[in-house]
């Protein structure tokens, strides 16, 4: 029986795709691992790539191609869905793992920690194809985070982190709707089983670059887009989670909102400040009066404009 599946989900990255499959081969465990890779009709050869590399490693690689670009989280979800293993590890197509025993440790962790939903290590940003220094997860995140502080936001990589199966297999199809956020709804489903472990070693390599999905977005549109999918995964679960959502999201964007200020950013600052009230925490997660006081440093930063 395959203990873990590596799910790789790509498109247009002829650039990047060998190397993150790659480092999926090189992984050494004790156990099977089956590699699937969801390609989603790639225009720059990616997927004479991949074929080639199924066609290199039948007994290791599985694909699963569309017929036309999705675009959708619909490429993770059958993914998902086609996985024969007990634990998934995510890999985007553009990433990479630098461990070759990071399936192996995160398995033992969860063989071992039966409470745990998923265990994640960090990963090394790298600009196009220079390595930085910088973590994608600071290094004070907390060793584990459970179903209510996972609503505050996303900390971990997508290549960081390996997730039971069973809580994501049969993912609902709003899933498909949240893309090009794929991983922070599978970490809150996951949690709803038990908690997530953290641990702040490096073992993967984050890309940040213009093809990206995300990341390139500006920080206003990374504020809108996380709002709208904060209250529409509240609505997803049928309001279960209601309060968790809302304190989660308040939290959330009044610390966005106190480092744009922090930052000179006095813009970003009201529009994170007007969605930490919207949320409906403030008094719960934010404390009114530190509330307060932010909103007159806002104003005082106005006055002074």
């Amino acid at each position: 029986m395959t203990l873990v599946t590596a799910l790789i989900v790509t498109y247009n990255h002829a650039g990047f795709i060998a190397a993150a499959i790659d480092s999926a081969l090189a992984q050494q465990t004790n156990f099977d691992v089956e590699i699937i890779v969801s390609e989603d009709a790639s225009t720059d050869g990616t997927r004479a790539i991949v074929e080639d590399y199924a066609a290199r490693f039948p007994d290791r690689i599985r694909l699963i191609l569309s017929d036309t670009n999705l675009r959708s989280n619909e490429t993770v979800a059958r993914g998902l869905h086609a996985a024969q293993g007990e634990f998934v590890a995510l890999l985007d197509g553009d990433d990479c793992w630098t461990a070759t025993d990071k399936l192996q440790r995160q398995a033992d962790f969860l063989l071992n920690n039966p409470d745990c939903a998923g265990h994640f290590f960090n990963a090394r940003i790298i600009r196009d194809r220079a390595p930085t220094d910088t973590l994608w997860t600071a290094q004070t995140q907390a060793r584990r985070v459970d179903l209510a502080q996972i609503w505050h936001g996303n900390p971990y990589a997508t290549a960081a982190g390996m997730l039971r199966l069973a809580p994501i297999r049969t993912i609902p199809a709003w899933y498909h709707g949240f893309f090009p956020r794929t991983d922070w709804p599978l970490y809150i489903l996951c949690a709803i089983s038990g908690p997530l472990a953290f641990d702040p070693e490096p073992v993967a390599l984050y890309r940040l670059h213009e093809g990206g999905m995300f990341s390139p977005q500006s920080e206003s549109s990374k504020l809108d887009s996380t709002f709208a999918f904060l209250t529409s995964m509240d609505r997803c679960l049928g309001g279960q989670y209601h309060d968790m959502a809302r304190a989660g999201c308040s939290r959330l964007f009044y610390d966005w909102a106190e480092d744009y200020l922090d930052k000179g950013q006095p813009q970003l600052s009201r529009r994170a400040f007007a969605y930490a009230l919207r949320g409906g925490g403030v008094g719960r997660a934010v404390p009114w009066g530190a509330f307060g006081r932010l909103g007159l440093r806002l104003a005082k930063a106005s006055v002074l404009r």
